[in-house]
């Protein structure tokens, strides 16, 4: 069966709008085409010449990927997030009085990511935990590269999939020059662990949030990535 029907065939109630579907998502319009293109979202074209997506396969990709229910909105999605339990124990992490993660200041960090709702996410636990730290937002591979040469950061934050060039490949090129050396990476993506297996080139040792676990992990992370830089 092909990604896209010609004609529409399924109810009203099962329709969704890229944007929709985005929204569900918690991702960017772009990604979602992005996502249709490779046969991970069922969608069709109306008679007008309309892309729409099946809700049933947008709930089903979101099913898979939380082993439970569907999550409503973003704000549910975030809070959720919010109570798992945190996977990194390589290195303790202090906290302050006030629970904020104990990290060294005035760190630069990159985030290269074209889904709003994760770059005001990621804004607010970096404003909450580090608030003498520098962030600065791309939204597209192509400007992330550019922005990366600029900022020289200390910490990059990658999204896997990108507009423009995904997060895979501006990894490889980056690891090119020899200025990348001072950056920590941490990759963060929606894709499983089957779904991440063509990034594994890329993907090796390098420290990945899964995105349903943002809240839980990041903070946390960003801590140990600081820790390290402070100490190279």
């Amino acid at each position: 069966m092909k990604t896209e029907k010609s004609l529409d065939t399924s109810s009203a109630a099962d329709q969704l709008t890229t944007f929709e579907a985005a929204r569900m998502l918690g991702m960017a319009v772009r990604s979602v085409q992005l996502m249709v293109d490779r046969n991970e979202l069922q969608a069709w074209k109306t008679p007008g010449g309309h892309r729409r997506i099946s809700r049933r396969s947008v709930e089903q990709w979101l099913r898979s990927r939380s082993g439970g229910p569907v999550p409503a909105a973003d704000a549910q999605f975030s809070a959720a997030a919010a109570h798992e339990p945190f996977r990194h124990t390589a290195m303790p992490i202090p906290e302050l009085a006030d629970g904020r993660v104990q990290a060294p200041g005035d760190m630069k960090v990159l985030l290269i990511e074209d889904s709003i709702h994760f770059q005001n996410l990621v804004s607010l636990l970096v404003e909450q935990h580090f608030p003498a730290w520098q962030l600065h937002i791309a939204n597209d591979g192509i400007t992330g590269l550019a922005m990366y040469g600029q900022i020289q950061p200390d910490i990059l934050i990658v999204d896997i999939l990108l507009p423009g060039i995904d997060g895979a490949a501006l990894i490889t090129t980056l690891r090119s020059h020899p200025q990348f050396a001072r950056s920590s990476l941490i990759v963060v993506t929606s894709l499983d662990e089957s779904q991440r297996a063509p990034y594994a080139f890329a993907l090796q040792g390098v420290n990945l949030i899964h995105k349903p676990r943002l809240v839980a992990e990041l903070p946390a992370l960003l801590a140990q990535s600081a820790q390290v830089r402070a100490a190279s």
